[in-house]
């Protein structure tokens, strides 16, 4: 039997917004300590088919449906090949981790396929000190960060020794006719008929009809609407884009984010921001922008919020997930704006502007928050990532700046076919308008900030990612 899903309105959103200077997929990048036997390819390439069935998205292509009539459908990919999806890529050995960088932005830069299942992974070789680079890369379309995860949450173990899988025998079912797709969209055109339109409409091109709608499903805030009555503050963080991109990175040490956040009774996500803008006011003024007390970045921040929990008064706390210490598996997938005080000279002064406005939300956030998160098992941040990547593509970008998105991490070592990650990255999509985007995630005692930025528009990106080692520095030393 012919066997096809409709996209959700959310997925079939993001696939229509997919354009050549916005692609809209999230990657991620994992540096990898090799063994002194070297990288086994074969291994990995194993290892990673071999538990595709947990992830059945990924052996999945879209299919439009004639005229735009419906929605289009996920069915599997009869040609599917594994070798087409996992390649083997190298730098110059010995390679840097600059020439990594300018690699992953190429790639970044680049659409996927949508003929194929919409996603790519690159074993990366050459780079010095005995280390390789694993770059995956997946349509925001393709993982929802609920029921589709990305494929990096199932191919990592916490053990060098791979954990045993079921076997999997995978057939592809057959996909429906081209007949049978469009008589199935006319059945929906006459009983959904305000359905169909809206579908045609983004098959058009005209997405202003479907952004609201989005933009609730995944967590469109009360508190949220309030902060965007007025447009963002004029910034050289929105200007249009090009089609390419530059990438860079920062490794902080998380326990210097615990101090700070026990010193002044805050969370881990305040001192994030804090650093984060703290970065953008050096940034503003190695470029000369005016900047006074009272300029700010808006920044879009989606976080998982986690479950109220009983205080010890008896009132309900509610706790802005920060790292392994605090998050819960039962936590809520939110968004908010918030103003970050770049103008501000003093960093204990922007953190207590930060946490009063993150205190503020999460009052709010029992009443407005988006739906329950499933539980995420196994290495959950790159769904995470991608789940904030979909509040970001559904609202209008005059609301923000800048998106920052934090995903806590595990903090014990991960292995990739029996190689241990030492450091991971997010590569969060650019959207319309958004010269930077900024993404990190905690992993391993480490908080590492992954800069994704257009390659005309900031040329000086690398400047954002040292002002970030220099304001974590600042807020550390004006602590105590």
């Amino acid at each position: 039997m012919a066997k096809a899903t409709r996209l959700t309105t959310q997925d079939a959103s993001f696939y229509f917004l997919d354009a050549s200077n916005t692609p809209m997929h999230m990657g991620s990048l994992a540096i990898l300590q090799l063994p002194e036997s070297g990288l086994d390819f074969e291994a990995v390439l194993q290892l990673i088919e071999s538990r595709l069935h947990l992830v059945p998205r990924y052996r999945q292509k879209v299919r439009e449906v004639a005229f735009g009539l419906a929605r289009p459908v996920w069915v599997d990919d009869p040609d599917f090949d594994i070798t087409y999806h996992v390649r083997r890529s190298a730098i110059p050995s010995p390679g840097t981790d600059e020439q990594l960088h300018d690699l992953v932005a190429r790639l970044t830069s680049r659409p996927l396929d949508t003929s194929r299942p919409l996603w790519e992974m690159y074993v990366v070789e050459g780079l010095a000190d005995n280390r390789c680079a694993v770059f995956a890369k997946s349509h925001s379309a393709l993982v929802d960060g609920e029921q589709a995860l990305e494929i990096s949450q199932v191919i990592l173990d916490e053990d060098a020794t791979p954990a045993p899988v079921t076997d999997d025998l995978w057939m592809p079912e057959p996909a429906p006719s081209e007949a049978a797709l469009v008589a199935g969209a006319l059945a929906q055109l006459v009983s959904q008929p305000r359905e169909s339109v809206q579908t045609l409409r983004m098959t058009l091109g005209d997405m202003s009809s479907v952004v609201d709608e989005a933009a609730d499903a995944v967590g469109k805030l009360a508190a949220l609407v309030r902060t965007a009555a007025q447009p963002a503050p004029s910034s050289p963080l929105n200007a249009p884009i090009s089609r390419n991109r530059r990438f860079t990175v920062a490794r902080t040490d998380l326990e210097r984010y615990r101090k700070i956040r026990a010193r002044y009774g805050c969370s881990i996500n305040d001192v994030v921001l804090t650093v984060v803008s703290g970065a953008m006011r050096t940034w503003l003024l190695s470029r000369g922008e005016p900047v006074s007390e009272a300029t700010t970045v808006r920044a879009l921040v989606p976080m998982s919020i986690c479950e109220a929990q009983p205080g010890t008064n008896g009132a309900s706390v509610v706790d802005v997930c920060g790292d392994d210490e605090v998050s819960h598996p039962h936590g809520r997938m939110s968004s908010f704006l918030v103003d970050l005080p770049v103008g501000e000279p003093n960093p204990v002064v922007r953190l207590s502007h930060v946490a009063h406005a993150t205190e503020a939300f999460a009052r709010q956030s029992r009443q407005v928050t988006a739906r329950t998160m499933i539980r995420l098992s196994g290495f959950a941040p790159a769904s995470l990532h991608a789940r904030g990547a979909r509040v970001a593509s559904s609202l209008s970008q005059r609301m923000f700046n800048v998106t920052v998105t934090n995903a806590p991490g595990p903090q014990i070592p991960l292995y990739l076919a029996g190689m241990r990650m030492v450091e991971m990255y997010p590569v969060s999509p650019l959207l319309k308008n958004q010269t930077l985007s900024i993404a990190l995630t905690s992993y391993d005692g480490y908080v590492h900030y992954g800069l994704n930025a257009d390659r005309d528009a900031m040329t000086d990106v690398d400047v954002v990612a040292a002002a970030l080692y220099e304001s974590l520095e600042e807020l550390v030393d004006a602590s105590g």
